[in-house]
């Protein structure tokens, strides 16, 4: 059975362990550990199966930028799931209870750059549609946005900006 929980100060380890493993680098493990130092975590969630971490996911703090305004959104990722345990649901349930998480809390936007493949089943289309433009080099159908309440502002022509950790990572 996987449980999903809020990350404790003891899964720090483990969900190094877990991005370095998913992502066979240390990069995503650096950002998270980068995010979490400065305070810039909206919330930070584990997939727990016994007593062992198996995934983990991201959420922080981001803006939609446009010429006279700011509208506050939040950006998903990096989440990771070890390699053994892939496509068994166990990020499904992470996004599932990250998103409810933060729809209960108020947060009205998520961003995402991520799988065009994946995203769409949770409600997420490419930002171009909502007229939000990526801050990075990617293809439009990986950048993508989900509005939270039924009333989501999405205003006309604006720019994602991440933590400034993910401009180096």
């Amino acid at each position: 059975m996987i449980t999903v929980r809020p990350e404790t100060m003891d899964d720090i380890p483990a969900i190094r362990d877990v991005n370095e493993r998913a992502f066979e680098d240390r990069v995503e493990a650096d950002l998270i550990d980068a995010l979490r130092l400065r305070g810039a975590v909206t919330s930070s969630l584990v997939a727990v199966r016994g007593t062992s971490v198996v995934g983990h996911i991201l959420f922080t703090p981001a803006e939609i930028v446009f010429e006279d305004f700011r509208l506050p959104a939040v950006a998903l990722g990096p989440m990771a799931v070890v390699p053994d345990l892939q496509r068994t649901g166990i990020g499904t349930r992470l996004v599932e209870v990250g998103l409810e998480s933060l729809r209960a809390e108020g947060h009205d936007i998520v961003i995402v750059l991520g799988h065009p493949e994946y995203y769409p089943r949770f409600g997420f289309v490419t930002a171009r549609t909502r007229q939000i433009g990526c801050p990075y080099d990617a293809p439009d159908e990986a950048f993508m946005v989900l509005g939270l309440q039924p009333d989501t502002n999405w205003g006309k022509g604006g720019t994602a900006r991440y933590q400034p950790e993910f401009d180096s990572a």
